[in-house]
């Protein structure tokens, strides 16, 4: 019986459900979301397009958001962009988690000379900037979409490492994973199917406001030319392409910032959100 039921309290779920910061992040990441998959019908034109007659056009009926210098449509581009960019960040992000989670777990449980030896590794690769580390591996492996998720979910590990193992720490001193000792089950089946589901709030929490970071780390990576190469559309490159004309023409780069500033404040909210609604501490 959960300290929830005992005491009368609210459960983490119905915390979350009267966090109006959380609501209001899940309604710009779903809806960003939901943009991103429905491109295909939502954009006006397609985002390749080039119309030599309306290159740097200002905002209009016609253009929303205006066109670019090869007359491409602005708010078609963002539209697309926005599939590319999540998708990015969405696959970095889950590589990270997976990966980070497991050896975490297996450092935790384990302890001794392996515990070690990971955690040596993880505060080395912690040791470098998230951006830097990005940077250098795009840099070596090549500007492609593989590489760039490649090299955003490698920055992601360390973190997810850290925080697996803290918690699995305090867990594997629990009476239940000695009871399941006794019961003869194999390590495995305790790290993965005891251990992990008590570490989930933990890990969750920490992959939605991550989830942030990689888009963060994609669109930076595309402004500086690192990024998945032309034509094709993410918010970094959009960005980076209005940046030549961002006194004639500012709306190129604005667009596309509101985009990537949007999520970013929705994903944090989403983050603080289930942070408030999994602690055991947080006010009713």
């Amino acid at each position: 019986m959960s300290a929830a039921t005992v005491t009368g309290g609210p459960t983490a779920w119905q915390r979350a459900r009267r966090s109006p910061g959380l609501v209001i992040g899940l309604m710009v990441v779903v809806g960003m979301v939901l943009v991103a998959v429905f491109a295909p019908w939502l954009a006006p034109y397609d985002p390749d397009e080039q119309d030599v007659v309306v290159p740097l056009a200002a905002p209009s009926a016609e253009h929303l958001f205006g066109t670019d210098y090869f007359g491409r449509d602005v708010l078609s581009r963002v539209i697309w962009g926005a599939r590319i960019s999540l998708s990015i960040g969405i696959v970095s992000t889950a590589a990270g988690v997976i990966v980070g989670t497991a050896i975490g777990i297996v450092a935790g449980y384990f302890g001794g000379w392996l515990d070690r030896a990971i955690t040596a590794a993880a505060d080395v690769l912690l040791s470098f900037p998230q951006l830097i580390m990005g940077l250098l591996l795009v840099a070596v492996l090549g500007a492609s979409t593989g590489n760039l998720i490649l090299a955003i979910a490698v920055t992601a590990v360390p973190a997810f490492i850290r925080i697996a193992r803290g918690s699995t720490l305090a867990m594997r001193e629990r009476d239940f994973v000695d009871s399941c000792r006794v019961l003869g089950f194999s390590n495995l089946r305790i790290m993965f199917g005891h251990v992990l589901p008590n570490i989930m709030d933990e890990i969750v929490v920490l992959a939605s406001l991550w989830l942030a970071t990689a888009i963060r780390t994609e669109s930076t990576l595309a402004f500086i030319g690192l990024g998945v190469p032309p034509p094709t559309a993410t918010w970094g490159s959009i960005v980076r392409e209005g940046f030549d004309n961002l006194l004639d023409a500012p709306w190129l780069s604005l667009c596309p910032s509101l985009a990537i500033l949007a999520v970013m404040i929705g994903l944090n909210l989403i983050g603080d959100g289930l942070r408030d609604a999994t602690d055991p501490k947080a006010a009713p």
